[in-house]
């Protein structure tokens, strides 16, 4: 746990200061800064717009009777999608759009998916209801 929060804290942001260094030198300060705030705004705004489409999913399927599992696990997504959106750097804003797509979302639910499944089956996560199947 303590690599995975190390690299999470200290390379992704290592990573992406000597990605914004090296494009700020190619196209400016200002420009990658312009680029930096525009993509994280454009982030903000798919991500939200995004969100609220998902909410209505899950309102749906609860008024059916039946648990949004799925939805949820979409909704995580675009909540990630969001918060790496909204954090400064060209890598992170890639990750982020890439979870705003539906077609490469829903490559990461299925992975998402399947390590959840691994842990019930392992007993690291219990539960008490249903799960989507991919």
């Amino acid at each position: 746990m303590f690599l995975r929060l190390f690299l999470l804290f200290t390379v992704i942001p290592v990573i992406e200061l000597a990605i914004l260094i090296r494009v700020g030198t190619a196209i400016g300060v200002l420009n990658t800064i312009a680029v930096v705030l525009v993509t994280g705004a454009a982030g903000a705004y798919l991500a939200r717009s995004q969100g609220f489409g998902i909410l209505a999913q899950i309102r749906l399927r609860m008024d059916q009777g039946s648990f949004p599992a799925s939805e949820l696990i979409d909704g995580v997504l675009v909540l990630a999608a969001g918060i790496v959106l909204i954090t400064p750097g060209l890598v992170t804003d890639i990750a982020g759009f890439l979870l705003l797509i539906p077609p490469t979302r829903r490559i990461a639910k299925k992975y998402l998916t399947n390590w959840i499944q691994r842990r019930i089956q392992d007993g690291t996560i219990e539960h008490n209801g249903n799960f989507p199947h991919h």
